[in-house]
């Protein structure tokens, strides 16, 4: 299993807006493609950041699902234009898990 831990760093200000768009519009369309392992908000240390992960059976699903989310019709005109607007940064990594990891 291969996880996608995903940082993004929310403009301040933005954060509750942020949340509520992706729950209510960015999350539906990514479960179509993606399976959610965790979703946070940062409230100490680097402020106004969100991390999730995702969970991909090999790293040729990740590629394949990730180029479906890209042309879907929702994701593209109804979460992107909205929330990418809110966002200053955002960062992506590739995890897999160690043999002893509880996740794996």
């Amino acid at each position: 299993m291969y996880y996608e831990m995903r940082t993004y760093s929310v403009k301040v200000g933005r954060m509750k807006e942020y949340l509520k768009h992706f729950e209510e519009v960015g999350l539906p369309v990514i479960s179509k493609y993606a399976k959610l392992v965790g979703w946070w908000y940062t409230e100490i240390g680097e402020l106004n950041q969100v991390v999730h992960i995702w969970g991909y059976e090999s790293l040729d699903e990740r590629i394949s699902k990730r180029e479906d989310l890209y042309n879907d019709e929702d994701w593209l005109g109804l979460f992107v234009p909205k929330a990418f607007s809110m966002l200053e940064r955002q960062e992506s990594k590739l995890l897999r898990a160690a043999d002893f990891s509880p996740i794996r």
